[in-house]
């Protein structure tokens, strides 16, 4: 495992959201003020701005290197952003509120993410190019969140149902949402598709346990049980199906890997305390707790995470042997004046 410079000082927080083929990273920086910065790490930090408020964070980028986030604007309302690769931040726009939020991109520039409506609630949307933001509906409750979207714009994520429970819900373009369910359990949330159409999430069980989960061809499978204790959250899924997340034991965070159908977690301080991409040459990022900070941190997923030195160098010999994509999620606990989806993993 590797640290990773993002241009944080020693006195900030720094933490690597997403990496697209080139090695272009989505990232953010907090001050000790809890200030956010969105950033693009393209060889040198570069800060994208906000849309005319004080912060901005990012959640993704696509292999074009257009980042997606989110910004506060002028008014001091959150507003999801585009940034185009080289170009200028723009303002996705509402479902006829005040606010949204950017939750991924696909290599096509298609937008995933929520934003409140007339009436207050907030709904998953899906956005394309210049057009207005589309509004995906539920699965029969008020509210909805997008959280990722594949190549094809498959997009998942959690919706209320008419009983008030949440559950990870697939939406495919042109059709509607669709109910992947749960492990036995009340609730379920859906951080991840990839291209071949597996899900990645996490759900309550029967003994109301959280347990990861990958969806596959309607067959939903427990990791939590490979895994055999804690609160496990899948985070990120890459087009191998390896699938990476997070397990909390009291207040204590690991991170695990899923791949050919082998279960591996990292004992503490070996591994990612937050975990928030895989690419398909297996390059994981997020970041790692040193004290009361987080510093971003990268580690490959098919070795062991072992602790090692001069992450940047680490970073770049990683990009001359592979290539990376992907990301989402569990980085909740300091979004300052934000309405987060669901909470299942703070």
């Amino acid at each position: 495992m590797g640290d990773l410079t993002l241009g944080a000082s020693d006195k900030e927080q720094s933490i690597a959201v997403d990496i697209n083929a080139q090695g272009q990273m989505a990232g953010i920086i907090e001050d000790d003020d809890g200030h956010q910065r969105a950033i693009l790490f393209d060889k040198r930090p570069i800060e994208l701005g906000t849309l005319g408020g004080n912060e901005g964070f990012t959640k993704a980028i696509n292999a074009r290197g257009d980042v997606v986030g989110t910004s506060q604007d002028a008014r001091g309302y959150w507003r999801a952003f585009i940034v185009p690769y080289g170009g200028k931040m723009r303002d996705i726009g509402t479902l006829g509120g005040n606010s949204s939020y950017g939750a991924a991109v696909n290599d096509h520039g298609h937008i995933a993410g929520y934003a409140d409506t007339t009436d207050g609630y907030y709904r998953a949307f899906s956005a394309d190019g210049d057009k207005a933001p589309v509004d995906l509906g539920t699965l029969g409750g008020k509210i909805s969140y997008a959280a990722g979207i594949n190549n094809h714009g498959d997009i998942v994520g959690t919706s209320a149902m008419m009983d008030g429970y949440r559950h990870a819900f697939l939406y495919q373009a042109g059709g509607a949402m669709q109910d992947i369910g749960t492990l036995g359990g009340r609730s379920s949330s859906a951080t991840a598709v990839n291209d071949n159409g597996m899900v990645v999430g996490a759900s309550e069980t029967a003994g109301r346990r959280w347990h990861a989960f990958v969806w596959d061809q309607g067959k939903m499978t427990d990791l939590g049980a490979l895994i055999g204790y804690g609160d496990s959250f899948a985070t990120a899924v890459n087009n191998a199906g390896h699938v990476v997340g997070s397990i909390r034991i009291g207040d204590e965070r690991r991170s695990f890997v899923y791949r050919d159908g082998k279960m591996t977690v990292h004992p503490g301080g070996h591994g990612l305390y937050l975990v928030n991409a895989i690419n398909n040459q297996e390059l994981v990022i997020g970041a790692r707790s040193t004290g009361n900070k987080f510093h971003a941190a990268t580690m490959i997923s098919s070795q062991p995470a072992v602790e090692t030195h001069g992450g940047q160098d680490l970073l770049m010999a990683a990009a001359l042997v592979v290539t990376t994509a992907v990301g989402v999620v569990i980085y909740k606990r300091r979004y300052r004046g934000i309405r987060l989806p669901f909470n299942v993993s703070a």
